[in-house]
């Protein structure tokens, strides 16, 4: 096992058949110990449960909380600490594209909406686990970015775009702070997931999801990769998650 008593924690695990669960049933297969997060008690407990149903020997903790306050993301890592004793690993996945049209039209509020649940979120976890990994001398937090490069960003999605853009800074900036401390920063960027909600709102053919969608088991081994001991020494660095021809 990978991840064995390994203490992660994933934020953004509220729906089954998404990148949080799938990445949170990884790890917890790996032998993590878990905590999982989403602003929604009823969802994140039932998701707990779910996993514990595969093993009943798994250890998940299901934290609800606003990751975009200061104070939930204090709740969150304090929970953590006072059921586990330790934090390894940090996944900050909360988020996603939710804002879609012309950037002309955007309107202020949803704007930073999107910035705060993809970007804050992501800065306001790492800050509050930072003192905690900082006392350990060892710690691995991984971001989720977007596929491609800046130039590459797609059209009628700028909020988002903005945000990643803004991951992508976080994370080499506390990979540089971290190097001192035994701490890794890294990020995956995916390209379109296989998730429940994007095939039933895109419609993929067939050959699209054969040729340019990426798998969640796919997302989750890069995930893991990232996380466990195979990737010390690994640091700063955006890995990207394409498709792979079937």
């Amino acid at each position: 096992m990978r991840l064995k008593e390994k203490v992660a924690i994933i934020t953004g695990v509220s729906h089954a058949g998404q990148a949080g669960y799938a990445v949170a049933r990884a790890f917890a297969r790996e032998g993590a110990r878990l905590t999982i997060c989403s602003r929604n008690q009823e969802r994140v407990s039932a998701r707990a449960q779910e996993l514990r149903s595969e093993d009943e020997r798994r250890q998940v903790l299901a934290v609800a909380a606003d990751l975009t306050t200061e104070e939930g993301a204090r709740m969150l890592i304090q929970k953590t600490v006072e059921t586990y004793g330790r934090i390894d690993i940090l996944v900050n996945l909360a988020g996603g594209l939710t804002k879609y049209g012309p950037s002309d039209e955007l309107k202020l509020a949803d704007w930073e909406s999107e910035l705060n649940n993809n970007l804050r979120t992501a800065l306001l976890c790492t800050q509050a686990v930072w003192p905690v990994m900082k006392r350990q001398g060892s710690g691995k937090i991984l971001n989720f970015s977007r596929a491609g490069r800046a130039e590459d960003s797609s059209p009628r999605m700028v909020a988002y775009n903005c945000a990643k853009a803004g991951v992508d800074a976080l994370t080499r900036t506390f990979a540089k702070e971290g190097e001192t401390a035994g701490i890794y920063v890294n990020a995956l960027g995916p390209g379109l997931l296989t998730t429940e909600s994007n095939i039933t709102t895109m419609k993929p053919s067939a050959e699209e999801l054969a040729s340019r969608w990426v798998s969640l088991d796919l997302l989750a081994e890069a995930a893991i990769f990232l996380v466990s001991p195979a990737s010390d020494g690994i640091n700063g660095v955006k890995l990207p998650v394409q498709a792979t021809k079937r």
